[in-house]
């Protein structure tokens, strides 16, 4: 069940984006949209781009040209690292802090509003056991999902996950495809870069780096 409803007016744009790394163009001249509830799945070889391209949207790294906005019907473009989530390869936990004290510090630091409290979204990624352990502790799974827990406290709407399933067993993808569902269904966006099926129906697939 959506914790919230997020505007239905809401749409990611890019432009004629050229992304570079290490001096070489990987992406060139990609132009992209996605509205409210919809989903983009990234695929494509190691080195293809994936992960620059997920980076730039998020406002972490500068296109060589193009643009990239968030949008709503009725108000002029922002910038998209003000409503966005980014979810990269690190986990981002204090080792030393609780995972429930991780989510407090990101709701305080991000502005929880309607989100889950630490507790329930811990619970909701089947951590309700583990809230109180260092995430020292945890395994590489159990620290993805307290990663991954941090989109429910302090909503966003739009969801930039560079290959979320890393570490994750079935019964947690299954989990995580629940979430990302309900996230699109309370008219939340995802751009996921991944290797593997996300289980997200009706999403729509980019390849970069050539033909499968």
């Amino acid at each position: 069940m959506p914790v919230l409803c997020f505007p239905p007016n809401v749409r990611l744009a890019a432009a004629g984006l050229v992304l570079s790394r290490g001096g070489r163009t990987i992406v060139e001249g990609l132009s992209l949209t996605l509205a409210s509830g919809e989903a983009l799945v990234v695929t494509g070889p190691n080195g293809a781009g994936k992960s620059t391209l997920l980076r730039a949207l998020a406002g972490l790294l500068e296109p060589e040209s193009g643009l990239v906005s968030f949008e709503t019907l009725d108000a002029e473009p922002d910038p998209v690292s003000t409503h966005a989530h980014y979810l990269g390869h690190a986990e981002a936990l204090k080792g030393a802090l609780t995972a429930r004290e991780n989510l407090e510090f990101w709701a305080s630091m991000l502005g929880a509003g309607d989100g889950l409290s630490p507790v329930a979204a811990l619970e909701r990624l089947a951590l309700g056991r583990a809230a109180d352990l260092p995430a020292a502790w945890l395994s590489a799974g159990q620290k993805r999902r307290a990663a991954l827990a941090r989109l429910l406290v302090a909503p966003r709407p739009l969801w930039l996950l560079d290959e979320p399933a890393t570490a994750l067993d079935a019964a947690a993808q299954e989990l995580l495809a629940g979430v990302m569902g309900e996230h699109l269904a309370a008219g939340g966006l995802i751009v996921a870069a991944t290797h593997a099926p996300l289980g997200l129906e009706g999403a729509r697939e980019l390849r970069l780096g050539g033909a499968p």
